[in-house]
């Protein structure tokens, strides 16, 4: 098992350009079951999580080919030969869920193993499960697997989500292309990665509307074909990358960076003491002078600021002059890095799903443990601004989300190597 030793005190100034987003990725991979025709994908990042997909996508049938040192995935699913999402592939990541959609949409059969993925609190499967209902599959939950039959094809339907959940947008949406007749989602989740797919679905023959809003409708289409599509750029790489010139010193130019993939973050790293610059290439973000500035956060769903970027703003703020709130409510155990950051210093108060982090001058390098996938990189950004060695354990919870984390942050002048434990 891996560990990443940083070496604090070592400001940061260069580029770093951004991979193509892992959570878009994820769900466009699993359209390709939508069709027999081949789905190609350009600005594939080069992660476990897509290995994994591609692993589960083959299972069922699927072909799928890298090119470009995994950069280009193309996957052709002339038919799906297997019904069944096996337990030893799904409960490595949540994100497996994703097949069961297409499947049905397909196929009007499929059966899915209960999805594992980090341990960040319950993502329970009731919102997929309602809405497919709502289209007429019928379920059956057993022996710890999702059993979905719609033997005479799904129809369309008006369902509201009880909550945004960007998965269970994805999968409805997904579904809704080949079922007969108008499904319209409300309450559906707006994330960027939520337009990514229905872009994708759109060039694959889909009609979908609203996209980006909070209604979305999906008009049936009889077959869908192949299509090739950019994945969006990764907006947590992005705001991650963005924080640690900040929480180090220095300046960094983030190359594929957009600002109004996540504003409401910048806003946020504005106030506790980032300039952030629009480039032709991207984003440049500088950390100004004196220290960094106390900022209180409420994560909330798209537009609101990201949940996968609390972790890492949480080691940033450890070091600010005063005290700052963050209020977790998208996951209700999120807060699993807060005694790894104890250990090398910082003074944080959780209490339930709020977090009170009363900023210290200093931290020092001692060894952690990674939790989970956004956890572990928060470490990291904390290794960069403290004194001494900071040693991360378990950190194939990075190789899910960061692809070449410890080159592209020595390229900036990070003094971060990675060595078997």
């Amino acid at each position: 098992m891996d560990k990443i030793i940083v070496e604090g005190g070592h400001p940061l100034n260069g580029s770093i350009e951004i991979a193509g987003a892992k959570n878009a990725c994820l769900t466009l991979m699993p359209a390709a079951l939508l069709t027999d025709e081949p789905l190609t994908l350009t600005n594939v990042p080069r992660l476990s999580d897509i290995a994994t997909m591609t692993q589960l996508l083959e299972s069922l049938g699927s072909e799928v080919a890298s090119l470009k040192d995994g950069q280009v995935v193309t996957i052709a699913t002339e038919n799906i030969t297997s019904d069944t999402a096996d337990y030893e592939i799904v409960r490595k990541m949540r994100a497996s869920n994703l097949v069961l959609g297409p499947m049905l949409a397909r196929n009007g059969k499929a059966i899915l193993s209960l999805p594992g993925g980090c341990a960040i609190g319950a993502r329970p499967m009731d919102i997929h499960l309602s809405g497919l209902e709502a289209m007429g599959a019928v379920m059956d939950l057993r022996d710890g697997y999702i059993h979905a039959d719609a033997p005479n094809g799904l129809h369309g339907a008006e369902f509201e989500l009880h909550f945004p959940s960007v998965g269970a947008t994805e999968n409805l949406m997904m579904a809704a292309t080949l079922a007969s007749g108008v499904t319209v989602l409300k309450n559906a989740a707006k994330e960027p990665e939520i337009v990514d797919l229905a872009t994708c679905l759109r060039a694959m023959g889909a009609d979908i509307s609203g996209d980006g809003t909070e209604i979305i409708t999906i008009t049936g289409v009889a077959r869908l074909h192949g299509a090739t599509h950019r994945v969006v750029c990764d907006r947590i790489e992005l705001g991650t990358y963005m924080i640690a010139p900040v929480i180090a010193g220095g300046s960094v130019e983030l190359l594929g960076g957009r600002r109004e993939l996540l504003e409401a973050f910048c806003e946020k790293l504005e106030q506790a003491g980032a300039v952030i610059e629009d480039t032709d290439a991207g984003l440049r973000v500088t950390r100004r002078e004196g220290r960094i500035q106390p900022v209180d956060i409420k994560t909330e769903v798209h537009p609101g600021f990201p949940t996968d970027l609390q972790a890492q703003m949480m080691a940033l703020l450890a070091f600010a002059d005063g005290s700052s709130v963050l209020e977790e409510t998208i996951f209700e155990n999120r807060f699993m890095h807060a005694p790894e950051l104890l250990r090398m210093g910082a003074q944080i108060d959780v209490q339930g799903g709020t977090a009170t982090v009363s900023g210290v001058t200093e931290l020092k390098g001692a060894r952690v443990m990674a939790t989970d996938l956004r956890a572990s990189v928060s470490l990291i950004l904390a290794g960069l601004a403290a004194s001494g060695e900071t040693t991360v354990a378990r950190v194939y919870h990075l190789d899910r989300g960061y692809e070449q984390l410890v080159r592209k942050l020595s390229a900036c002048g990070a003094v971060i190597r990675r060595e078997a434990d």
